[in-house]
C-alpha cells in the first residue's frame, strides 16, 4: 500500500538534524577547548589523535553544510512549485486524502484494503468532527474500491474513515481520492490540486495516469479509393 511523502515534513528533519548537529558541534570543540588547556605539559595529547578529532570535526562542518545545501534546494523547489503543479492539470490522478464538498447531496471517496478484510466500517465526519454516519463497507476485498454517500449537505465538507479487520486483527487501509486534475493553487508556499470537489497537498498524490482520450478524435485518412487510375491518353501524331 502507496502512502504519500510530505516535502515539509522533510524539511522539518532536516532542520531538526542540523539543530542536533549544530549543537553537537559546539559541544566538540568546547571538549576539545577543554582538553587542550588541561593536558598534562608532561604528557601532551597525542598528535594522532588531535588529528583525529579535527578530521571528527571537519565531518561534522561537512554534514551541517550538506544539511543547508538540501534545505536551500528544498526552497528552490517550493519557489517554482506552482509552475510544476500546473503540468498534472489533465491527468487522472490518485491521491490519499479524506476530505470533500457534497455536491446534489453526495460525496465520493475511494478507500484501499492492504488485504481481504472480513469486517470493514465506514464513518463520515463532518467539518466538526462528528460521526454523521456509519455502516459496513459495500466490499472487504483487497484493493481499491469507491463508495458514495447520499445523504450530504451541499457545499459542507466531509471526511471519510475506514477501520478493516480479519481473524488476525488489523487490516490497513486508507483512504483515498480519484480523479482528474483540474486545477492547482498555493496555499501557504505549497501547491494544492483539485480533484473533483476535493482540494488536497500536490505531495499527498500517490499515482498519475494520462488523461483521457480526447472526446473528439481525429478523423482517420479515409481508405484509397480501388478503382485503379486510368493511364493518359495522348493524341496521335505521323512519324
Amino acid at each position: 500500500m502507496v502512502t504519500a511523502v510530505n516535502g515539509n515534513t522533510a524539511t522539518n528533519k532536516i532542520n531538526a538534524g542540523s539543530g542536533m548537529l549544530a549543537s553537537n558541534f559546539e559541544t566538540f570543540l568546547a571538549l576539545l577547548t577543554t582538553q587542550l588547556k588541561n593536558q598534562d605539559p608532561l604528557s601532551p595529547l597525542d598528535s594522532n589523535e588531535f588529528t583525529a578529532q579535527l578530521t571528527q570535526m571537519a565531518g561534522v562542518e561537512q554534514q551541517l553544510l550538506s544539511n543547508q545545501l538540501l534545505t536551500a534546494l528544498l526552497n528552490g523547489q517550493e519557489g517554482d512549485g506552482l509552475a510544476n503543479a500546473s503540468n498534472y492539470i489533465g491527468k487522472n490522478a490518485t491521491a490519499v486524502w479524506d476530505a470533500t464538498k457534497a455536491a446534489d447531496g453526495k460525496a465520493t471517496w475511494s478507500y484501499e484494503l492492504g488485504k481481504d478484510a472480513t469486517e470493514v466500517e465506514l464513518q463520515v465526519l463532518n467539518a466538526a468532527g462528528q460521526v454523521v454516519w456509519k455502516g459496513p463497507a459495500p466490499e472487504a476485498g483487497a484493493g481499491v474500491h469507491d463508495f458514495t454517500w447520499n445523504e450530504g449537505q451541499d457545499g459542507s465538507v466531509y471526511t471519510l474513515k475506514v477501520t478493516a479487520k480479519d481473524g488476525a486483527g488489523k487490516v490497513d487501509a486508507q483512504v483515498l481520492m480519484r480523479g482528474r486534475i483540474t486545477g492547482v493553487e498555493m496555499y501557504a508556499d505549497e501547491p494544492y490540486v483539485t480533484i473533483g470537489n476535493s482540494v488536497m497537498p500536490l505531495s499527498s498524490i500517490i499515482a498519475l495516469d494520462e488523461k483521457n482520450a480526447s472526446v473528439n478524435p481525429p478523423t482517420p485518412d479515409p481508405a484509397p479509393d480501388p478503382t485503379p487510375t486510368p493511364l493518359p491518353v495522348f493524341p496521335e501524331t505521323d512519324a
